[in-house]
């Protein structure tokens, strides 16, 4: 049985393997309806289990019409409404969904909530998102990268603003897939030490935004105030200089694209001009959360890889 817990756990051959079903299908079914399942339905009769302990748009809708396309179902679960808001624990909890759907995706805040579910769940668990890390969204971020027309092996990524979860994610890609990334953030809100290790020499951090961004292929932020942060202010002021802009994007490589996993804040972490400008690919970056999370859900299930 294989969880998706971490982008190791599927391995440099997983994700190759996940990244080149991804192309495949989303080409197969080009100007097809959304609801339309795929021609050979690889999870007929299959329930996929989606817990929710954060708020969310893209991870749930594509998940749920992942699990559609490849021929299967989805319950959807909101912590509030279900006995995991009332005490009941993780372990109980993956018991009884196992025996109800054949995997479940979480998407939750404590990273041990996650290793919990999958150490007593029957079932592949997938990670939805936590507060360490964010594999599916970066699994999305690849596949993007390569329909760009930008192979990974040797590709330098620039990271702006917060050291969070999902650039954990996006450092490991980097050290699974043979790919640099420079993360420019300010002190006091910088990754920690685990996480630019899990890069293996290809991940570092520098002091200044130029710096990260100087010969860069791949520019990404994220939203600098995350759900439930406190101190909003003080954490403003520190970010602003690692906005991403039009004069910071002139820095990079003339062809360098700009990526961002939404909500986004125009005017804080990236202006208008650059999130809604020709060198994004933000909303290509959306949709492709489904068409890799189809491709891993079918790896959790063995089909590929």
């Amino acid at each position: 049985m294989r969880h998706f817990l971490s982008l190791t756990d599927a391995g440099p051959d997983g994700i190759a393997a996940m990244l080149a079903d991804a192309l495949d299908r989303k080409a197969a079914r080009s100007a097809w309806p959304k609801g339309k399942a795929d021609a050979d339905a690889p999870l007929a009769g299959h329930t996929l289990a989606m817990v929710f302990e954060k708020t969310r748009t893209r991870t749930r809708v594509s998940f749920d019409m992942a699990i559609r396309q490849l021929g299967g179902s989805s319950i959807v679960l909101d912590a509030g409404t279900t006995q995991l808001g009332r005490g009941e624990t993780v372990a109980d909890t993956a018991r009884v969904l196992s025996g109800y759907c054949d995997a479940i995706m979480l998407r939750t805040d404590d990273h041990t909530k996650l290793e919990e579910m999958a150490h007593h769940a029957s079932v592949p668990v997938i990670n939805g998102l936590t507060d360490n890390s964010h594999p599916c969204q970066i699994m999305a971020d690849l596949l993007t990268i390569i329909e760009a027309g930008k192979p990974l092996p040797g590709l330098k990524v620039a990271w702006l603003g917060d050291g969070n979860n999902v650039l954990a994610s996006i450092m490991e890609a980097a050290g699974l897939m043979h790919f640099d990334v420079v993360a420019a953030c300010p002190q006091g809100f910088m990754p920690p030490e685990q996480d630019v290790a899990l890069g293996k020499g290809r991940a570092r951090v520098v002091g200044t935004a130029a710096e990260a961004v100087e010969g860069a292929d791949v520019i990404v932020t994220d939203t600098w105030i995350s759900m439930g942060q406190a101190h909003a202010d003080t954490k403003l002021r520190a970010m602003m200089p690692y906005q991403v802009d039009a004069a910071l994007m002139a820095k990079a490589n003339p062809d360098a694209k700009f990526l961002h996993c939404l909500p986004a804040h125009r005017g804080e972490e990236v202006t208008a001009e650059v999130i809604d400008g020709p060198q994004s690919l933000i909303w290509a970056e959306a949709e492709n959360r489904l068409h890799a999370q189809k491709s891993v859900l079918r790896w959790c299930f063995g089909q590929i890889g």
